[in-house]
């Protein structure tokens, strides 16, 4: 009896986790998607805003201080841009420098940073671990981290340990895929580790995963121009 408690409470506790995670990971890849899809503003417009307390985070594209692409937020879930040929008025372009003595007037001055295009590659994907302008989502990067070492110390029933691996990594949103279906598909609630005839093989699950990343983009751009249409 007591062992048979221990292997419900057990159970139990496993499927918890995997929803809170599975709902850490949401929530994170809702505010990285709304970043994709940004509403385009004018120059005038971000200095409003700017001066008005309204810009959470600024990041900025470009070189030897000349902006060519400026974005912001206004929350987690609002951003909006200004692109090349909106970056100019009368004073003529508006550099880094500018940027600088606009939010230096400001009582609370947002996160500044430039995006650089040149980072070293990784075998993680980048969304739960870059959160544009600043401050990362350390819950994110940790709950994807805490996902990943369940799927490295499970004995996963779809496929082996080295197809999620791929499937993790290459495919972007794998780790999502992992917390509904292994080692039990979510919907069937606590439980014993559901049976499957043939765990597909690591190069299979590479394959899988480039199809994966191809719908997690497309999937991460309707997302975004959703909260865009709905927020921005």
């Amino acid at each position: 009896m007591d062992t048979d408690l221990s292997r419900r409470v057990l159970h139990w506790f496993h499927f918890v986790l995997r929803v809170v995670l599975l709902l850490m990971l949401l929530g994170g890849a809702v505010l990285v998607s709304a970043t994709f899809r940004p509403s385009i503003r004018t120059l005038d417009q971000f200095r409003f805003a700017l001066s008005s307390g309204e810009v959470d985070r600024v990041t900025w594209r470009g070189n030897g201080g000349e902006i060519w692409l400026l974005t912001w937020s206004e929350s987690p879930l609002v951003w909006h841009e200004v692109q090349s040929d909106g970056l100019r008025d009368a004073k003529g372009p508006y550099t880094i420098k500018r940027l600088n003595a606009d939010a230096s007037r400001n009582p609370v001055v947002p996160s500044i940073v430039q995006v650089d295009d040149r980072r070293g590659a990784s075998f993680a994907p980048s969304w739960p671990f870059r959160f544009p302008g600043g401050t990362n989502l350390w819950w994110l990067a940790a709950a994807w981290i805490l996902t990943f070492l369940l799927m490295l110390g499970s004995r996963p029933r779809l496929g082996n340990r080295w197809a999620w691996f791929w499937l993790f990594t290459v495919g972007e949103i794998g780790a999502l895929l992992f917390l509904v279906l292994e080692p039990r598909p979510l919907w069937q609630g606590p439980g014993e580790r559901a049976l499957h005839a043939k765990p597909i093989s690591g190069g299979t699950g590479c394959l899988y995963s480039i199809l994966l990343a191809v719908v997690s983009v497309g999937a991460a751009l309707g997302v975004g121009e959703l909260v865009r249409l709905l927020l921005g």
